[in-house]
């Protein structure tokens, strides 16, 4: 696997609405080669692009997504709370924001969030419609979770897939959870990580990536320490100030 150093985060989230199309389309105006991305599920089972639990932060929604039907959905304005020049930017679904990708030859990290209890269903569907609509030839997604299970279901569903888990604090149990589930590597929220663990999850041969770096000299002590790629909200300033740094381990 592959990883640019720098991977917009849910899109150029700083300039566009976050997890929407006009997102992804300003993270490859900015210079980026790869987003992140989250899915979940509506109440009908549709996999939609979406981060948090609830409607209310980023749509003109209110209540839970998964307790929100696909037709419901796909009425509500995803960008005016953003900015008024969003207004009218809707919640995409998967099989849209894939398309997206592949037109403008992104790659991606693909954020599986299931809601308590449809853990294997959100990772089932999400993995089905990728494998289906996502080029045999273009580079794998990388596929990660915080859910064990979901990681687990990708392990089984589409082992050729680099896998990643996320956490917030590193669990005692990483070294075993990591060969329980065939991880490539780790996410880790950069606050809270740093140079030894990141020597030791190196040392041990996972790949890691950090979660959400939006200044370059933060960026800069990462990579020192051996961090392969950060997510950033702002790829049109980190994509040219962390040039020079090279690209991720091959």
């Amino acid at each position: 696997m592959h990883l640019p150093r720098i991977i917009a985060h849910r899109g150029a989230s700083a300039v566009a609405p976050e997890n929407t199309l006009a997102a992804f389309r300003a993270a490859a105006a900015a210079g980026a080669q790869w987003v992140e991305f989250d899915v979940a599920l509506t109440s009908d089972g549709r996999p939609v692009v979406f981060h948090d639990d609830r409607l209310d932060r980023t749509s003109d929604g209110t209540g839970l997504l998964a307790e929100t039907s696909f037709e419901t959905l796909k009425h509500l304005d995803a960008g005016s709370w953003f900015a008024p020049t969003f207004a009218g930017e809707m919640i995409p679904t998967l099989e849209e924001v894939l398309e997206t990708l592949e037109t403008l030859a992104l790659g991606f990290n693909m954020e599986i969030k299931p809601d308590l209890g449809r853990e294997v269903a959100t990772a089932h569907t999400a993995l089905t419609i990728t494998a289906a609509d996502w080029p045999e030839a273009s580079a794998p997604p990388l596929i990660s979770s915080f859910s064990r299970i979901a990681v687990a279901v990708a392990r089984d569903e589409q082992p050729q897939w680099p896998r990643s888990l996320l956490f917030d604090r590193r669990p005692l149990d990483w070294r075993e959870i990591g060969q329980e589930l065939k991880l490539t590597g780790f996410g880790a929220n950069q606050q809270h990580l740093d140079r030894d663990q990141v020597a030791e999850l190196k040392d041990a041969g996972f790949r890691l990536t950090a979660y959400t770096v939006n200044t370059v000299e933060r960026a800069q002590i990462l990579f020192a320490w051996g961090v392969d790629a950060v997510f950033t909200d702002t790829p049109g300033t980190m994509v040219p100030a962390c040039a020079t740094f090279g690209t991720g381990h091959q």
